[in-house]
This record gives C-alpha cells, structure tokens and sequence, in this order.
C-alpha cells in the first residue's frame, strides 16, 4: 500500500484479443441465460449453438474463441449459418414512438416493415436504419423505433443482442442425456470423497444402487467416469451409502479406498 500504482504501458493493449474475449463473454452469458430458461443445468451437454455472422470480422472473432465459448457452455458444436439461416425475425414497431415521427404515414410504415425480408432484417440490423418508399415519401426508419423478434424454432431457443443472434438446440438426445447423468454422477462422488478425507491420488471401488436409467448410463459411460474418480471398478448393489439425488432419480452411493 506504500507502493504508488505502476504506470499502464498502452503498448501492450490487445484490442482485438480484447474483442474476442468480449465476444467470448457476450455469447457464453446469452447461451447460459437460454439453459436457465429451459432449467438445463450446465452438467447437461447440449448439442450445437447456431450463429449467423453479420460479416466476416465477426466470424472471425467468434472462430478465435469458439473452443473456449463451447467448453464453458458445455455444448457440442458451433456452427455458422449463412444469413438468416432457418433463424426467422420479424420487427415489431413502437407505435407510439413511430406515430409521432410519421403520423398518417404509420399504418403503411408498418406494413413494410412487416413484409421485410429475412435478408432486410439482417441489413437493418447493421445498418442500423432503412430507407423506405411511403405513399411517395422517403421514409427513414432507425432501429431504436422498433423491436426485432426472434421467433424461437421447434427444438430450438433463440437469443439476441443488437448484432449477434445465438440460437441453441436444446433437444436432449438418448446418448446426451447418457453423458449429463454420468457427469451428476462424478460431481457426486468427487464430493463423497472430498467429505472423507480422501487424497486426490487414492483410487477407489464404487457401488451404486440406482434406476435402469442411471445404471444405463453409468455402463455407458463407466470408462471416463472411472477415470474422472479415480476407481478401479463400479458395481451395481444396495448399500448403506450416501443418498444423493440426480434430476428426478434417487442414487445411493457407497466408495471404498482401495
């Protein structure tokens, strides 16, 4: 505290590493807020994020930390989808902003705006404004007097922020389901052996009593689970183990250090 602040080299300031970090941040917090929608806990893999770049640079940035954005969000893949993709938008005017700014010309203002095209809407989004033909009128409608809807896809939730659209797939297949339960699974019973004073190091025997489901899903993924847990085998009994819950499945676990 006696020290004074060093002074900032502004040399070493790396705008664009600092854009994608932003657009790392940007599309992880959307992502997240989509899995709350749904109540899909992050333990869940999902399969794939959609995005349709408005331009290159912004492909760019989002290629840079695609690896990073998946890893936090626990999904899959990220794919890019040229224009609008199968993501539909639709505007919706403010009427009562609109209404003073072009009066007896609103009702054929919003009748265009209506009929855009999924390619307009995209051009208007970075634009930022569109131009019109009312009634013999030029007419120049900015973005801050409308509202651009996305219209979430069957099996799909769509999220937008000014320029960037994330769309997630939160369909749960067989298999994901599978690998969600085996992640519950080892952040079980990593904290069983943290509250018995294992060392990190001990290997251990696991027995589970549980569902067809949660069995199913331990023997399909009993390799990497053994390997997360350090366990030389898991075995399928009743025991005097701790109970735990899984989504709406009830475990009973029991570990010994081998």
């Amino acid at each position: 505290h006696l020290a004074a602040y060093p002074q900032a080299d502004a040399s070493f300031i790396d705008e664009e590493l600092e854009m994608k970090m932003c657009m790392a941040q940007k599309i992880t917090s959307m992502v997240l807020a989509l899995r709350r929608k749904v109540n899909i806990k992050v333990r869940q893999p999902l399969h794939e994020i959609m995005i349709p770049a408005v331009d290159s640079k912004q492909k760019y940035y989002i290629s840079a930390v695609k690896d990073l954005i998946l890893n936090e969000v626990n999904v899959k893949e990220l794919k890019f989808v040229e224009g609008s993709g199968i993501l539909v938008k639709r505007v919706k005017c403010n009427f009562r902003t609109m209404g003073k700014k072009y009066g007896k010309l609103m009702k054929s203002v919003a009748q265009q705006m209506n009929d855009l095209s999924q390619e307009d809407i995209s051009l208007f989004e970075t634009n930022k404004t569109i131009q019109l033909s009312v009634e013999g009128n030029n007419v120049s409608v900015d973005i801050e007097d409308v509202e651009i809807i996305n219209e979430d896809i069957p099996g799909w939730l769509v999220s937008n922020e000014g320029n960037l659209t994330v769309a997630l797939d939160v369909t749960i297949s067989d298999d994901l389901r599978n690998e969600g339960i085996a992640r519950e699974i080892i952040n079980r019973v990593q904290n069983i052996r943290k509250d018995s004073g294992l060392e990190i190091t001990d290997r251990i025997h696991v027995v589970l009593h549980a569902t067809e489901v949660v069995q199913n899903a331990v023997t399909a993924y009993e390799d990497y689970i053994k390997s997360q847990i350090l366990a030389d085998s898991i075995t399928f009994a009743e025991n005097g183990g701790q109970t735990v819950e899984i989504d709406e499945f009830t475990v009973n676990i029991l570990i010994d250090k081998v």
